[in-house]
C-alpha cells in the first residue's frame, strides 16, 4: 500500500502525505504515508483499517481528519465518480 500516481495527494503537512486512491474498496478511507509508514484510515469512525503509523503521525492525522471529514467525504465521492480529487488545507 504505498504511494501512486493513480493516488492522488489530498493534503500535505509535517511530512505527512494524504491520498486516495481511484475506485477504492469500503468503507469510504484514506490514506496516511509518513516515510515507510504508510495506513488506511477510516473516515467516518478514525480508525486504522490497515498499516500502521508512529503514534505521533497517527494523532497528527487523526486530529486534522477530524476537522475535515465532510471534505474528506466529498473526495470520496468525487473520486468515486469522476476520478478528480479536490486539495485539502493542512494542518495549521
Amino acid at each position: 500500500m504505498r504511494y501512486t500516481k493513480t493516488m492522488p495527494e489530498l493534503s500535505r503537512f509535517l511530512g505527512i502525505a494524504v491520498a486516495m486512491f481511484f475506485n477504492d474498496h469500503s468503507p469510504p478511507h484514506f490514506h496516511v504515508l509518513y516515510d515507510e509508514h504508510d495506513a488506511e484510515i477510516a473516515i467516518n469512525s478514525l480508525t486504522i483499517l490497515e498499516g500502521k503509523l508512529p503514534a505521533r503521525v497517527l494523532g497528527l492525522a487523526i486530529e486534522w481528519a477530524d476537522s475535515h471529514k465532510a471534505e474528506l467525504l466529498d473526495n470520496w465521492n468525487l473520486i468515486q465518480t469522476t476520478g478528480k480529487t479536490k486539495k485539502i488545507q493542512p494542518l495549521v
